[in-house]
């Protein structure tokens, strides 16, 4: 099963960033924006989420607030 590495953005804590574990932020114009807020298991993240993860290695989520 995959892991990921979940990412929050302090200055708009509304937003989360999922990423391939061990990845990192390379390709993100402010990585030093994110700070990373632990890992989750593929069967934790959203089908819809999954998807985009899959096709782009990264996929962004609206948090509630």
């Amino acid at each position: 099963m995959q892991e990921f590495d979940f990412y929050i953005n302090p200055k708009r804590p509304t937003l989360g960033l999922y990423v391939r574990k061990g990845a990192g932020l390379p390709d993100l114009a402010d990585p030093d924006q994110w700070v990373l807020d632990g890992n989750v298991w593929q069967t934790e993240v959203p089908p819809e989420i999954l998807k985009g993860l899959e096709a782009n290695g990264h996929a962004f989520q609206e948090l509630g607030a």
